[in-house]
C-alpha cells in the first residue's frame, strides 16, 4: 500500500469505534491514580530518609516487575480471553492498592504491596495493546495509538500536578485510595464496554507452559533485524530520556524549590509528548512521522543535557528552575518519537503473537525505566542531580545512534501489504 495514497484517520472515526472507548478511558483514568500514588510515596520516602537512592527506588519500584517477571506475566494475555484478564488485574490492583491506603501501614508493607500492584501491569498492558490491534486496523488504529500514548502523557501532567498539590494537604492514605477507586471504576466500565471474545488463536499448537510462550516471544523479536532494532531504538532512547524521573525530588530540592515543585517538573515532559503527539497523529501522519524518527530522537536527548547544565551553572533559583522545566518540555516534544515506532512495531509482529511480543517490549520498556531511575539516584549519592541529568542527556546522544542507524537500514524489511493492525483472531 502505497504511503502517499492513505490519508491520516479522524479522531471522530477512531472514538466512533465502541471498544476503543472503554480501552481509552479506564487507561487514561488508572494512569492518573498511579501517578498520584507514585509521587505521593516518592516525596514521602524522600521526606523520611533523605537519601536520593531511596526515593529513586520507590520510583522505580512500579517498573520492577516488568524486568523480573514481565515477558512470563504478558503472556498471560495470549492464554486467556483479553477483556476477561484487563477486569480481572484491575480488580486485584483495586483491593491490593486500598490495602495501602490503610492509615499507619508502615513503609516496608508499602512498597510490598506496591510491588504486588505492578505484577498485574504486564498481563493488563499486554492485553490492553493487543486487544487495541484487534478492535482497530490501518491509520485508524495509527491514530489511536497516537491518542493513546497522548492520553498517557497527558494522565501523568494531570498526575503529577495533582500529586504536587495533594501531597501537601492529603495524607498518602488519602491519596492511595483514590488510586484504588481509579482501579474499581476501570473495573466496571471494561465490564459494561468490551465485546467477550476468546483467547487468541494460534499458527501452532498451544505451548504447554507460559516460561514457553515467553521463550517464544523472545526467539520472535531475536531472530528478526526489524524488531531488534525497534526495541534497541525503544529500549535506549527511554533510558536516558526519563532517567531523571528518578531524581526529581532532589534535582527540585537543589534547585530550592518545595515538593509541590516536584509535580510540576515531572509533568513538562509527558505534557510536551501531549503535544507532540497530537501533532505527529493528526498533521504528519505515520510515513511522514517515521522519517523524522532521528530528528525527534535528538531532540528527546540534547534538552536533558541542556537541561542538567543549566541547573548545575545557575545554582538555587526560580529563573533556574522554570528553564530546566522549559527544556524538560522541550524534551517531551521530541519523545513523541515512540509513537511511529510503536506503529512500526505492530506491522512486524503476526497477529497471534501480539500479546507476548508487546509483552517483552513493554516489559523491557518498563524495566528499563526503573533501572534508569535506580541509576539516577545510585549516581546522584555521589555526584549532584544536575550533574547525572548532564550526562544522561549526554551519554545518551551517543549511545542512540546505533540503534537509530540499525532502524533506518531495516526500514524495508516490513512487508508492504502488512497492515498497521488487524484482529488476533480468526
Amino acid at each position: 500500500m502505497s504511503s502517499g495514497a492513505v490519508r491520516p484517520a479522524t479522531f471522530r472515526e477512531v472514538f466512533a469505534v465502541r471498544e476503543f472507548r472503554p480501552l481509552f478511558g479506564t487507561y487514561t483514568l488508572s494512569t492518573i491514580g498511579d501517578e498520584l500514588a507514585r509521587v505521593a510515596l516518592t516525596v514521602l520516602v524522600y521526606q523520611r530518609t533523605d537519601s536520593p537512592l531511596l526515593a529513586a527506588f520507590t520510583f522505580a519500584l512500579g517498573f520492577l516487575p516488568w524486568a523480573l517477571g514481565g515477558p512470563v506475566l504478558a503472556t498471560i494475555a495470549d492464554r486467556f480471553p483479553r477483556h476477561r484478564v484487563l477486569i480481572t488485574s484491575d480488580v486485584v490492583r483495586a483491593v491490593l492498592v486500598a490495602g495501602m491506603a490503610v492509615p499507619g501501614t508502615p513503609l516496608p508493607v508499602l512498597l510490598a504491596l506496591l510491588f504486588l500492584v505492578s505484577l498485574c501491569a504486564p498481563p493488563f498492558e499486554s492485553a490492553r495493546s493487543a486487544l487495541m490491534a484487534d478492535v482497530l486496523e490501518g491509520e485508524r488504529y495509527a491514530v489511536a495509538t497516537s491518542l493513546t500514548n497522548v492520553s498517557l502523557q497527558m494522565s501523568q501532567v494531570v498526575g503529577f500536578l495533582a500529586a504536587g498539590g495533594l501531597v501537601t494537604v492529603l495524607s498518602p492514605s488519602a491519596v492511595l485510595l483514590a488510586d484504588a477507586a481509579t482501579f474499581a471504576v476501570s473495573a466496571v466500565w471494561l465490564t459494561l464496554g468490551l465485546q467477550r471474545r476468546p483467547a487468541p488463536t494460534q499458527d501452532v499448537a498451544e505451548p504447554s507452559s507460559v516460561w514457553r510462550e515467553a521463550g517464544e516471544g523472545l526467539r520472535l523479536i531475536g531472530g528478526n533485524p526489524r524488531l531488534l532494532a525497534i526495541i534497541a531504538l525503544l529500549w535506549v532512547g527511554t533510558l536516558f530520556t526519563n532517567a531523571a524521573e528518578g531524581i526529581a525530588a532532589p534535582l527540585t530540592d537543589e534547585l530550592g524549590e518545595r515538593a509541590v515543585q516536584v509535580g510540576v517538573l515531572l509533568a513538562a515532559q509527558p505534557l510536551g509528548t501531549t503535544i507532540g503527539g497530537l501533532v505527529l497523529a493528526r498533521l504528519l501522519g505515520t510515513a511522514r512521522s517515521d522519517r523524522l524518527m532521528p530528528l525527534l530522537v535528538g531532540l528527546s536527548l540534547a534538552p536533558v543535557l541542556l537541561a542538567g547544565l543549566v541547573a548545575a551553572s545557575a545554582g538555587p533559583g526560580r529563573a533556574a528552575y522554570a528553564l530546566v522545566v522549559g527544556l524538560m518540555f522541550v524534551s517531551g516534544l521530541g519523545a513523541s518519537w515512540s509513537i511511529p515506532l510503536n506503529v512500526a512495531f505492530v506491522q512486524a509482529v503476526p497477529p497471534a503473537y501480539r500479546g507476548r511480543a508487546f509483552g517483552v517490549a513493554v516489559s523491557g520498556l518498563y524495566g528499563i525505566q526503573g533501572v534508569g531511575a535506580l541509576a539516577a539516584g545510585l549516581a546522584a549519592e555521589g555526584l549532584a542531580p544536575s550533574a547525572v541529568v548532564a550526562l544522561a542527556g549526554g551519554v545518551g546522544l551517543v549511545a542512540v545512534v546505533p540503534p537509530l542507524l540499525a532502524y533506518g537500514r531495516t526500514r524495508g524489511a516490513v512487508a508492504q501489504e502488512s497492515p498497521a493492525a488487524g484482529p488476533s483472531v480468526s
